[in-house]
């Protein structure tokens, strides 16, 4: 008989809680951006107390937070069965191509965390250090059997704007998550599924990516919203293993809806079209109880 390493097991109890048994996709909302983007402009999550309230109705598979923001606003929610995926290390306004930790596996464990989470701007000035950082880090999970989440974008200095979702350069952010150790690397959707495809081929088949919601392109409200659901149907159907998404999830004018809605089109495979007229209803009924079961 086949004995499963402790650690291994550990990791696999962890990501089991975060990925939906039915769709083996996962799906995390991220309230992590303060430190790295300024407090002023997000204003979804300013008041961080009331964005959490709204997105957990919703019913996430996981929430991405800091360990000051869980221990100050995740009492209410201890049982609910989402998943927190506890964020260790962020870049800064004035250093935004260098992610430095400031948290512990540890303290993620005391917590009753389901994983840690990282960054990490590749092919930039900072890249050795970070994959240092994370190389250290990855042991330790394995030691501990903690999984471990990579937020890794092409953005260091060697990189044009507009190659930042080239499927080269999102390619070599997943495959580098991949051999540092990580279990989960979330990144930029290229822009079309072929090539997402090609991203996704470029890892074994049991090392899961997940797609970011990314710099909103400027559209109307209505546009934008479109331009979302496409996007995030275009990558499941390309092999993508869930989302991580944030701002444009809490800056919307019905966070709980669109959470509620935004979960049936990835564990339901509903389409855009029927995404849309579920989050029209349940906008305009408000009868978020009714959806708790998916």
């Amino acid at each position: 008989m086949q004995v499963t390493p402790m650690y291994a097991m550990g990791k696999a109890v962890r990501l089991s809680r975060m990925v939906n048994p039915e769709s083996n996709k996962m799906m995390a909302i991220t309230v992590d951006h303060a430190t790295s983007r300024g407090i002023a402009p997000m204003t979804g999550i300013q008041d961080i107390q009331g964005a959490i309230d709204k997105i957990v109705p919703g019913r996430p598979d996981a929430m991405t937070m800091t360990g000051g923001i869980q221990k100050r606003c995740w009492g209410p929610y201890v049982g609910s069965g989402i998943s927190v995926l506890h964020k260790i290390s962020n870049y800064a306004p004035t250093s935004p191509t260098n992610d430095v930790v400031f948290g512990s596996v540890d303290a993620a464990i005391r917590m009753g965390a389901d994983a840690v989470s990282m960054g990490c701007i590749t092919l930039g000035d900072f890249q050795n250090e970070q994959f240092a950082r994370i190389g250290e880090v990855s042991e330790y999970c394995d030691k501990v059997g903690m999984p471990l989440i990579g937020h890794v974008y092409p953005k260091g200095e060697s990189v044009p704007k507009d190659q930042r979702a080239s499927w080269e350069n999102i390619a070599y952010c997943v495959r580098s998550a991949c051999e540092l150790g990580m279990d989960i690397v979330k990144t930029t959707y290229t822009g079309d599924p072929d090539s997402m495809a090609k991203v996704v081929s470029c890892v074994p088949s049991s090392f899961r990516v997940v797609i970011q919601g990314g710099d909103s392109p400027n559209l109307s409200p209505d546009e934008l919203l479109m331009y979302y659901l496409k996007m995030t149907r275009e990558a499941l159907d390309s092999g993508v293993g869930g989302v991580t998404m944030g701002r444009w999830v809490w800056d919307y004018k019905d966070v709980t809806a669109l959470v509620i809605a935004l979960r049936r089109l990835i564990h339901k495979g509903y389409s855009v079209k029927e995404t849309k007229e579920l989050l029209d209803t349940v906008e305009h009924d408000k009868n978020y109880a009714d959806y708790l079961v998916l």
